[in-house]
C-alpha cells in the first residue's frame, strides 16, 4: 500500500464537473494498493496518516497532526502509484491491485481514517477524476506499507 500525503490548503475531486469531495484544510492522499496488501497494513497507515506531525506549531515547526489542527482528508483512489516505468516509456501497472479488490481494501481504508473522527471526504473510486489542491509548503510524504512494517 502506498499513500502520497500531501498538506493542503484546499482540496476538491471533480467528476463530470460535479463536486465529489472537498476539504478546506488538511491532507489530500493519493491512495495505491498493491497485490499483497492487507486489512492489517490499511489499520497500520491509517494510524500512521493520522499521526503524522507536518503542521506547523507555535513556533514554526512542523510538530502537530491533523487532529490537532482540526483538518480534514481528501483521499483520492490512485492505482498509478504502482506504476513501474523500468523498461520503455510506457507505464506497466502489473503491480497494481485488481478493481474489484483494491476498491474494497480503500474503502476499509476511508473507514479506518473516520474511527479517528477526523472528515473524510473521496472521489469516485476508477472514475476519470479531476483533482485540484493548494500544496502547503510544500508538504508532500510518501507512506509505502513494505517499508514501514
Amino acid at each position: 500500500m502506498r499513500i502520497l500525503v500531501q498538506r493542503a490548503e484546499h482540496a476538491q475531486c471533480l467528476v463530470n464537473q460535479e463536486i465529489t469531495g472537498h476539504i478546506d484544510f488538511g491532507y489530500m492522499l493519493l491512495v495505491g494498493f498493491t497485490h499483497t496488501d492487507t486489512i492489517e497494513e490499511i489499520k497500520h497507515l491509517a494510524k500512521k496518516v493520522i499521526g503524522l506531525r507536518i503542521f506547523e506549531d507555535e513556533q514554526g515547526k512542523l510538530n502537530k497532526s491533523i487532529v490537532e489542527v482540526g483538518g480534514s482528508i481528501l483521499a483520492i483512489s490512485q492505482f498509478t502509484l504502482y506504476a513501474d516505468a523500468k523498461k520503455g516509456n510506457r507505464p506497466s501497472f502489473t503491480l497494481a491491485m485488481s478493481y474489484d479488490a483494491a476498491n474494497e481494501l480503500f474503502l476499509a481504508f476511508v473507514e479506518e481514517l473516520r474511527t479517528y473522527s477526523i472528515v473524510v471526504e473521496t472521489g469516485v473510486f476508477g472514475a476519470d477524476m479531476k483533482i485540484n489542491f493548494t500544496n502547503v509548503g510544500p508538504t508532500t510524504i510518501l507512506l509505502d506499507s513494505k517499508e514501514l512494517m
